[in-house]
C-alpha cells in the first residue's frame, strides 16, 4: 500500500476517536449503592470509497486504519493493498469517518456491485447479485500442513496477554496472529467478530509481516464470513476457540482451508481437511 498525497493549505484537523474503553457507574439492585465499571465503547465508522459512502460499521475505536485496510481485503473491495492510496480518518466522538482512495479498477468494480445491488426487488438482499455477493467465487489455497499439535497446547492461556481490552472489561471478540515458529506475533480486538478479524489481517499487511506457515485465531464463532475474510487474505489455517458452522465447514475443504476447532476442555478438532477414511 502505498500514499497518495495532495497540497492543501489548509489541512482539516482530525479528530481522535473516543477511548477504546470508560468507566460508568451502575446501581445495585437488591442494594442501594452505586459502582463503577468500566465498560468497552463502540463508534458509527462511515466508510467511503474515492467520495462514495459504502458502509457504516459499529466498531471499537482502535487500529482504525488497520480496519479499513483488512476490511478493504476481507469484503472484496480491493485485490491488493497496492489499490489503496490514501485513507484519512476524521469524525467527532461517536461519530468517525474514513475516506478512502482506491485504484480505478478496484472503484469501477465498486460501482458496478452497487448498481447491479440497487436493481434488485425485495428487500435488496435476495436478489441474484446480493446472492452472488454472499457466496463469492475465491481461489483454491495450495494447501498448507497442518500446524503441530503443540503449538495449540495452552493457547488460551498465552492468549490472554493479547486481549488488553478483554481482560479489562469483557465485552469484545479478539483476533490473532501465530507464525510459523508457533509464536504469536500480534493480537486485535473489536466488539465485532468480523471487525477483530478485519484488523488483525490489515495489520500483516501493513506490517508486511508473512503468513506462510502461520495461522490465523479467532476467539467468536467461525461462520462463513471467517472463512472467506482468511481466504482473501491467503491465510491457510484458521483456529477457532468456537465449533464452526456446517457452511464454514464446507467451504473450509472446498477452498483448501486448515480448519481447526479448539475446544475449552479437550484436544483440538480438525474439521479440514476431510479425514480420510482407512480401507
Amino acid at each position: 500500500m502505498h500514499s497518495k498525497h495532495t497540497e492543501s493549505t489548509a489541512p482539516a484537523k482530525q479528530l481522535p476517536a473516543p477511548a477504546a474503553s470508560q468507566s460508568y457507574s451502575y446501581s445495585n439492585l437488591e442494594h442501594d449503592t452505586c459502582e463503577p465499571n468500566v465498560l468497552a465503547e463502540e463508534v458509527a465508522l462511515a466508510i467511503a470509497y474515492n467520495g462514495i459512502s459504502q458502509a457504516v460499521m459499529l466498531v471499537t475505536p482502535t487500529d482504525l486504519e488497520d480496519f479499513i485496510v483488512g476490511f478493504s481485503i476481507g469484503s472484496g473491495i480491493i485485490e491488493s493493498p497496492d489499490e489503496i492510496y490514501d485513507i484519512k480518518l476524521g469524525g467527532c466522538g461517536s461519530a468517525q469517518t474514513a475516506e478512502v482512495e482506491i485504484a480505478s479498477r478496484a472503484f469501477w468494480n465498486l460501482k458496478t456491485q452497487r448498481r447491479q445491488l440497487a436493481g434488485t426487488s425485495g428487500c435488496g438482499l435476495c436478489g441474484v447479485e446480493a446472492v452472488e455477493q454472499a457466496l463469492p467465487e475465491l481461489n483454491v489455497l495450495p494447501g498448507a500442513p497442518l500446524p503441530p499439535a503443540e503449538w495449540l497446547r495452552g493457547l488460551r492461556e498465552r492468549m490472554s496477554e493479547f486481549q488488553p481490552l478483554g481482560e479489562h472489561c469483557g465485552a469484545v471478540h479478539a483476533a490473532m496472529f501465530m507464525n510459523d515458529q508457533g509464536k504469536l506475533l500480534m493480537g486485535r480486538e473489536d466488539i465485532g467478530r468480523h471487525n477483530a478479524l478485519d484488523k488483525l489481517i490489515g495489520a500483516l499487511i501493513r506490517q508486511n509481516i508473512p503468513t506462510t506457515g502461520g495461522l490465523a485465531v479467532v476467539t467468536s464463532r467461525c461462520s462463513l464470513e471467517l472463512i472467506q475474510k482468511v481466504l482473501r487474505a491467503g491465510i491457510q489455517t484458521l483456529v477457532s476457540l468456537s465449533s464452526p458452522t456446517g457452511l464454514a465447514l464446507q467451504w473450509a475443504r472446498r477452498h483448501n482451508l486448515n480448519l481447526i476447532h479448539l475446544p475449552k476442555h479437550s484436544a483440538p478438532r480438525v474439521y479440514s481437511p476431510a479425514l480420510e477414511k482407512k480401507a
